[in-house]
């Protein structure tokens, strides 16, 4: 397994004092619990597919959320990605390529929800056609809506330097950010929503 750390950083969202990596790497980290897996799926047109979550402090960003107990992160990633955009992948399609490891420097105190070594797991998947319009399941949390034009006043790190890594992985570059319908396909890196993510919440890894 090879790995590389893209950037290093602190997020507001952890209470804890830690550390966050930025990873490039092929396979899971050892002595880490995935907790949340993510796919970035590119069309053939390089347009990557966004989701809205309709919930209070909640926003754009990349499908995906918490790895259910005995599911492993491939297979809870396809499953968010069909829940949350309506677009149905089978697991063994989508293949890791980095990810978010986050180290607790102290003992996490005891309403902590999360292991203090953590790791959120990023997949991708090329599609061989345009993206077509794709909805999701009616009971999903995620809803239909349309906002401007993406990155405006968002931070591209560390979900935007994600989606910038997997297009990097053997992909051509984007180029550059068009306006976003949800939940559709667009170009550009993921914005970070005001609000975004909830504070505590590890199901959305943009940073406002």
């Amino acid at each position: 397994m090879t790995s590389t750390v893209l950037h290093t950083l602190t997020v507001p969202w952890i209470r804890p004092p830690h550390r966050m990596d930025l990873l490039l790497t092929s396979g899971l980290p050892e002595e880490y619990e995935v907790t949340t897996a993510f796919v970035i799926a590119l069309d053939s047109l390089d347009r990557m597919l966004l989701t809205r979550v309709d919930l209070p402090g909640r926003g754009w960003g990349i499908p995906g959320g918490h790895v259910d107990p005995g599911e492993s992160p491939v297979r809870a990633a396809a499953r968010e990605l069909s829940e949350e955009t309506g677009l149905s992948v089978p697991a063994e399609r989508l293949s890791l390529f980095g990810g978010q490891r986050i180290t607790l420097l102290e003992a996490p105190p005891a309403d902590y929800r999360y292991p203090a070594r953590d790791f959120m797991a990023f997949y991708t998947v090329r599609l061989e056609q345009p993206g077509a319009e794709t909805s999701p399941p009616a009971e999903s949390e995620c809803g239909a809506a349309e906002v401007g034009a993406a990155g405006r006043g968002a931070a591209a790190l560390p979900a935007g330097r994600m989606a910038e890594a997997a297009r990097g992985a053997g992909q051509r570059p984007g180029p550059g950010r068009l306006r976003l319908t949800d939940p559709r396909w667009s170009r550009g890196v993921v914005p970070a929503c005001p609000g975004n993510p909830r504070p505590g919440g590890r199901d959305d890894p943009s940073v406002t």
